[in-house]
């Protein structure tokens, strides 16, 4: 085939796992991820595994000819496919074989995507070697590189998203959740150097405080540089340090942002969310969890949304009352998704103004809102018939007769959370009865 008669002239990595892997061995290897391994993980580079060499005087004819693998008889598009299931180190692990895998594990069909995960792998060195090899072709980048997830590794640095920078301009997906050793300015490079990026994952990196455009950049792009950050998922969940201020210029460089997720970024308050729908004005998707400055101003501003907005969380928004509730039920109509969890300030009046202007609500958490009774589930259950998921968990003055007004209209209930909740067996039973598919979260040892 073309591909096992290419012709290689330079070194490559082949390993990102220690050479005596446990779950490698007898020619067999698993797809778990380098998450598993013990002791420190490095790239290794090595040659292309060499051909069979025979001495002349030595007389093979006499041992009996090993039959071929089966797996070595399947065409290359079929091992291409193979291979496309297999992680990052697993792939490497596979170029070690012999000179067809070793062509095969480097089609660059496979190398669309890049996944490290560990904390004991040294990823900034793995993403050096990985990047000079598939800069091969193309001198100094990675066209064919569009996504790379290195989710859990505590050992990236900044040097590691460097790399990336320079070496990935066509990347569009970049996760880098958990990796609490990177900062602004390496966030900054990959967003300025990467103007194809459309889906970033700085979940719990702890110095991450903003996302912007590096001055130089800005000063190229002027006057419309605000414009030039493509990202529309940011997950920004645990970012501590973010203000509003950060806030504010996240929103003015990421205009089309559709996806944010701001949970227990504990030092925004209402003047963040302020900016926040000033200039992001297509946002589909916002959590605000945790954020306990949030209050009914900060809900009034995010009502500014109205029909775009389809999924929102407020969990343990401590501040917020029946008034916020009004003011997104009334302009959010096309709400699918609420999660008001620990908003103690809720009433059966918010969920009543609620239920009757967001008709198509499918999933709504409204747990641990001790002033909701059945009155508000009755509501909710004459004006939701879509809902499929209601998590009602701890709520204290809920009755087995509001759960049956509510499985009596929603046929499509899926899921249902009543654990800590004062139900009787006969309420539950009757839920199971006319919501046959709908899975029931309870402590009643009484019910199974």
């Amino acid at each position: 085939s073309d591909l096992s008669m290419r012709t290689l002239s330079t070194p490559s990595p082949a390993l990102i796992c220690p050479p005596n892997l446990p779950g490698f061995q007898n020619g067999r290897g698993s797809s778990t991820s380098s998450s598993s391994i013990t002791g420190e993980t490095v790239a290794m580079v090595h040659s292309p595994p060499p051909t069979r060499l025979t001495h002349p005087l030595i007389r093979l004819a006499s041992r009996p000819q090993k039959e071929q693998a089966s797996i070595d008889r399947l065409p290359d598009h079929s091992m291409v496919q193979i291979f496309s299931f297999l992680p990052t180190n697993q792939l490497c692990r596979c170029a070690r074989v012999c000179r067809r895998w070793y062509n095969l594990a480097w089609d660059p069909r496979l190398w669309r995507t890049i996944r490290l995960t560990g904390e004991t792998i040294n990823v900034d060195r793995a993403l050096k070697v990985l990047t000079r090899r598939l800069c091969q072709d193309t001198p100094n980048v990675c066209l064919m590189l569009e996504t790379v997830t290195v989710s859990g590794c505590r050992r990236l640095t900044d040097r590691g998203l460097y790399t990336i920078a320079q070496c990935c301009p066509e990347l569009r997906r970049l996760e880098v959740s958990g990796c609490y050793n990177i900062s602004n300015e390496a966030v900054f490079d990959v967003v300025s150097l990467c103007p194809n990026l459309e889906h970033l994952d700085v979940s719990g990196c702890s110095k991450v405080t903003c996302i912007s455009l590096t001055r130089e950049a800005s000063i190229k792009l002027s006057p419309l540089h605000g414009k030039q950050i493509s990202i529309r998922y940011l997950d920004m969940t645990d970012c501590f340090v973010l203000e509003d201020e950060g806030l504010h210029t996240i929103a003015a460089h990421c205009t089309q942002l559709t996806h944010l997720y701001l949970r227990r970024c504990v030092r925004l308050t209402d003047e963040g969310l302020r900016y926040l729908v000033i200039y992001c004005a297509s946002i589909k998707e916002l959590s605000v969890s945790d954020c306990r400055f949030v209050s009914d101003f900060g809900l009034r501003e995010i009502a500014k949304l109205e029909s775009r907005l389809r999924y929102l969380s407020i969990a343990h928004c401590g501040r917020v009352t029946d008034v916020g509730i009004r003011y997104v039920a009334k302009y959010c109509s096309k709400l699918r998704y609420l999660n008001a969890r620990g908003c103690e300030g809720i009433t059966d009046h918010g969920v009543e103004y609620l239920a009757k202007n967001c008709t198509k609500l499918k999933s709504l958490d409204i747990g641990k809102c001790p002033l909701v009774s059945d009155t508000g589930l009755e509501c909710l259950a004459l004006n939701c018939f879509n809902l499929k998921r209601l998590s009602l968990k701890s709520c204290e003055s809920i009755t087995g007769q509001g759960l049956q007004i509510v499985a009596a209209n929603c046929f499509d209930l899926q899921t249902l959370n009543v654990q800590d909740c004062e139900v009787s067996v006969e309420a539950l039973r009757f839920v199971k009865r006319h919501c046959k598919r709908c899975v029931i979260e309870h402590t009643n040892p009484a019910f199974f």
